[in-house]
């Protein structure tokens, strides 16, 4: 009974006025003697002062006296029902109830409301469990429903091109309710769901598992008791900074209480955790400084309100505006449904009738559906049954709380001061770490600087091949031809060829067109190499030959035509068995990701193309298995003829086979390790093909083209004698001649190169 007594005193002051003023009786279910939470203690104050201001209205206000009839549903359903029908067999006939802060006993009821011939306006947030009007079409709540507050969530998200986002929710069964509803507005808003965790005790293990998922974008709810626990997790997991963002989303109107429990973490890590955080909480006052409908402006109702509060010793309640509010939605709807039976039995066609129950429903319903009126929460009306209001947008910025925005349930938009607005980064987070798709590729300059010494080379080896030509057809029996110099240049001009086909993407060329490129370098690259390796492998042969049966028969040497002639085959083989069974294919191989420099969100990610084909391994082991013995040959001969043959071919010829096999495998291997590097891989190749070719070029053939292009004695050209008889060695006039004395220096060099 002492509970009961400040409600008592509510209600007596209309029996002793209700000779004067006419009862309005109105059921006030709220949970006074359950063992959960008990709401009256701090929100007796505010429906106090509701009443009194009533009491001061003019009429018709003034003329109607509120009695409130105490309710206690104890958050029991059956003794909720129990309660609520003693009192309607016991009367007065009600026609509303006002509160119900119990979800599970509010759900009931609302569904018997229309039965019953009675309508609820309550002030505690609707769950999404009541959104059905169909149902609940005779439940008002001057407290916006928590689907407001996911829908300002969404919007927000919405704003800030937020499409990747995690959820972390206290096990507690409304902020489950909340969730399952924000999951679902989440889905229409086309809002990704990277996880969802839930947690009772310790929240840890929960951001480990969003961690785990790269979760930027963290939605929270959970009760103010819980948020200092979060926030240390947070802390201490890195889950802060420019590269995250939180938004707690509350259901009921409450503040921040960060670090008024005690923690494993300092107050400065729990605000440093918790800046740059938003929080979207329902706005509890109006923030308008003019007087309401009550005559007090919003400052002047607090200031009433926590004055009588600390007379009665008791804590505030979040609710304590809405339902100052509520009362006054109550009164209002009655006062209007008494006033307008009045009138029709008055002036109505039919005069001293009584309306009907159902006929009285109606009045009441539509009565609330027009109510609209300035209240201390703001402006008070209804649309589809709910209450339109404000969601505030509070972000934590140091140990202060800063309002920033604000979204408005009646347009559904959300306002954004963006002056106000502090990231921790130079931006709004990101939803996920970006990655940046970097493309390497060959640089144009490059690929100009090393196609024109490309071509450089291919002109310079068509230039010689002209004069050994030339000199063939003016000489043909010019000792030192052989018939491998133009197998040797031809091969040199098909490697020289092939670096003019590398180093080209599909930015500057179709694919069609690229893959025939593809083609086209593997051909004249591993034909170039095939015709030169076979043409200075038969030279050194031969060398090696003369060298070795000199000491035993000279007279035999050995054929070495055919082995030329299967080296090509072999290499044709291969390579028309890859073309038709496997063709290269342009694909892009991708990288390794790695951090970006310039900000820490974003991970660049680079990728390249290439010319492959599914078996790419087993045909390039194909080609080099059977090139590289022939390289070892090559080596081994010309080793053994470096001192055996004349000083200087033997040399040249020698350091020609070594260096083809040296830059062979050079750029064998650099392409393998630099393949993660396009404008690497095709500098380093391209440059080690034409320094093969320039150096088998100035060692080979540049003696020969110095001997065709020098002009002797036109003496000395027309005498036979000059190129075979000793005596012309010894001839005055040749001895005199110093074009003479180069032309028999060559001639010996060339007596070498004959064979």
């Amino acid at each position: 009974m002492a509970r009961l007594g400040p409600l008592l005193l509510l209600v007596g002051p209309a029996l002793v006025l209700a000779g004067v003023r006419q009862p309005l009786p109105v059921l006030f279910m709220v949970p006074v003697g359950s063992g959960g939470e008990n709401l009256t203690a701090g929100l007796l104050p505010a429906v106090s002062l509701a009443l009194q201001d009533l009491e001061r209205q003019t009429a018709p206000l003034g003329k109607y006296q509120v009695q409130l009839q105490l309710l206690d549903s104890q958050c029991d359903t059956a003794k909720a029902l129990k309660a609520l029908f003693d009192t309607l067999w016991v009367g007065p006939r009600y026609l509303l109830i006002l509160g119900g802060a119990c979800p599970s006993v509010t759900s009931l009821i609302a569904r018997a409301l229309p039965a019953l011939g009675l309508l609820q306006v309550s002030f505690e947030a609707p769950p999404p469990s009541l959104s059905n009007r169909k149902w609940y079409r005779h439940l008002f709540s001057t407290a916006p429903p928590i689907r407001a507050v996911n829908l300002a969530t969404v919007k927000l998200l919405q704003r800030y091109r937020w499409r990747r986002v995690g959820l972390l929710t206290q096990d507690r069964p409304g902020l489950t309710e909340m969730t399952r509803d924000l999951i679902r507005q989440l889905l229409r808003a086309d809002v990704q769901l990277a996880a969802a965790e839930r947690f009772s005790g310790d929240a840890c293990s929960g951001l480990r598992r969003l961690q785990d998922e790269d979760v930027r974008i963290i939605v929270g709810h959970f009760e103010d008791g819980s948020v200092t626990d979060v926030f240390c997790c947070a802390f201490r997991l890195g889950l802060f900074g420019p590269r995250y963002q939180w938004i707690l989303a509350a259901g009921r109107p409450s503040g921040w209480r960060l670090g008024w429990q005690p923690s494993s973490c300092s107050a400065s890590s729990l605000l440093t955790a918790a800046d740059g955080s938003f929080r979207l909480q329902v706005r509890q006052l109006s923030s308008t400084n003019t007087p309401g409908v009550s005559g007090r402006t919003p400052q002047e109702y607090l200031e009433s309100y926590l004055k009588q509060l600390n007379q009665e010793g008791s804590e505030v309640n979040p609710l304590h505006a809405f339902a100052y509010d509520a009362v006054w939605v109550a009164a209002r709807v009655l006062v209007q449904v008494k006033e307008t039976a009045k009138l029709r039995r008055k002036f109505g066609s039919l005069r001293n009738i009584s309306f009907g129950e159902e006929e009285e429903g109606k009045m009441l319903l539509e009565a609330v559906k027009s109510t609209q009126f300035e209240g201390v929460t703001g402006p008070v009306s209804f649309r589809n049954g709910e209450r339109m209001t404000v969601i505030e947008l509070i972000q934590f910025q140091g140990d202060s709380e800063v309002l920033v925005g604000e979204f408005n349930t009646s347009h559904q938009q959300v306002r954004v001061l963006n002056q106000l607005l502090r990231f921790k980064g130079p931006g709004p987070a990101r939803d996920q770490t970006l990655v940046q798709q970097q493309h390497l590729r060959v640089g144009l300059l490059l690929y100009c600087v090393l196609s024109a010494a490309a071509a450089g080379t291919i002109f310079i080896t068509l230039t010689v091949l002209c004069i050994i030509i030339i000199g063939r057809w003016r000489w043909p029996r010019r000792p030192g031809a052989s018939p491998q110099d133009e197998l040797l240049l031809l091969g040199l001009l098909l490697s020289s060829g092939s670096v003019l086909f590398s180093g080209l993407d599909r930015t500057s060329l179709p694919d069609p067109v690229l893959e025939i490129f593809c083609s086209v370098r593997l051909w004249t690259l591993s034909l170039g190499h095939t015709v030169g390796l076979s043409a200075l492998l038969t030279r050194t042969w031969r060398v090696y030959s003369v060298c070795s049966v000199q000491l035993k028969n000279q007279n035999q040497l050995q054929e070495t035509g055919r082995v030329q002639l299967w080296i090509l085959l072999l290499d044709l083989l291969v390579l028309t068995s890859w073309q038709i069974l496997d063709p290269l294919r342009r694909e892009v191989l991708q990288h390794r990701m790695e951090d970006s420099a310039a900000d820490q969100g974003v991970i660049v990610q680079s990728f390249s193309e290439r010319c492959s084909s599914a078996n790419m391994e087993l045909w390039l082991t194909a080609v080099c298995g059977f090139k590289a013995p022939l390289l070892g040959l090559g080596c081994f001969l010309a080793w053994n003829i470096r001192a055996a043959a004349p000083a200087v071919s033997g040399q040249i010829l020698a350091l020609s086979m070594f260096s083809l096999t040296g830059f062979s495998a050079s750029a064998a291997v650099g392409s393998l390790l630099t393949s993660s590097d396009p404008a690497l891989q095709f500098c380093l190749c391209s440059i080690l093909i034409l320094s093969c070719n320039l150096f088998i070029l100035m060692g080979l053939f540049a003696p020969q083209v110095f001997c065709l292009l020098s002009s002797s004695c036109s003496r000395c050209r027309s005498c036979s004698r000059c190129r075979s008889c000793s005596r012309c060695r010894s001839c005055s006039r040749c001895r005199s001649c110093s074009r003479c004395r180069s032309c028999r220096l060559m001639l010996q060099r060339k007596r070498a190169w004959s064979v």
